[in-house]
């Protein structure tokens, strides 16, 4: 039976904000946010850096009970006290049945929680310690080896430690977790992820937040582009 969706929507308590001008509700994006709705697989956030992208999937995390370093619920630590106070304003609207499996992976943070689930000799699903592998091996056993499926997966740009050819592996391991009965969000640059069947995909800028297809994305458009014509490109580049 098919549980899903395991998290509907997020709203943004718009009327206890003070100040809009102020961090993380100066954002563009964000200053204008009043609810995401979710696909029951897969969405995305796509965006320019500083776009909000991580201000707000961060946010989501916390306000399901994650700490900020990511991980399963029960890490709960934070090595800067840098989190926003977005999450103190957003309501979420979840389905009627509980995940069984919860994880929030923070690419940047994840050298950080590997060093807690080490120091606690708690590495049981991670094929052993994520220190004995490189970046992007330890990234890639969370999501083949540790996560189970049947459950609620945050991901912040899991692609940065990903050569392209991981990068198609994740995109199997994403697909295989949905299959699972899974439901995934994440923030991503990566044109290989977004390429993910059916996904909703959320473009932050300027103007807000707003759903977009995948070959209307940047990320698409760029690399395409640049592929098909590198050399003018790069004479564009260099000269220019």
């Amino acid at each position: 039976m098919n549980r899903k969706p395991y998290l509907i929507e997020v709203q943004v308590a718009r009327e206890k904000i003070d100040d809009f001008n102020e961090y993380p509700f100066d954002i563009p994006a964000i200053k204008n946010l009043s609810s995401i709705r979710f696909h029951e697989d897969v969405t995305f956030f796509v965006g320019e850096n500083g776009a909000g992208k991580s201000t707000l999937i961060e946010a989501i995390a916390l306000s399901l009970g994650f700490g900020p370093e990511g991980g399963t619920r029960n890490v709960q630590f934070s090595t800067h006290n840098n989190t926003s106070k977005l999450v103190d304003y957003l309501r979420l609207i979840r389905g009627y049945k509980s995940p069984d499996d919860y994880y929030f992976l923070s690419t940047e943070s994840f050298y950080n929680v590997a060093t807690y689930m080490e120091q606690i000799n708690y590495i049981k699903g991670y094929g052993g310690s994520p220190h004995t592998k490189s970046h992007g091996e330890s990234i890639l056993a969370v999501l083949t080896k540790k996560l189970q499926g049947n459950g609620l997966y945050i991901f912040d740009e899991p692609e940065a430690a990903l050569s392209p050819a991981r990068q198609l592996t994740a995109l199997a391991a994403i697909n295989q977790l949905v299959q699972k009965n899974s439901q995934v969000i994440i923030a991503t640059h990566s044109p290989i992820l977004l390429a993910y069947p059916n996904a909703v995909i959320y473009q932050l800028d300027e103007n807000g937040i707003t759903e977009i297809s995948y070959q209307d994305t940047p990320q698409y458009q760029i690399t395409k582009g640049f592929l098909n014509d590198y050399k003018r490109m790069i004479n564009i580049l260099l000269e220019g």
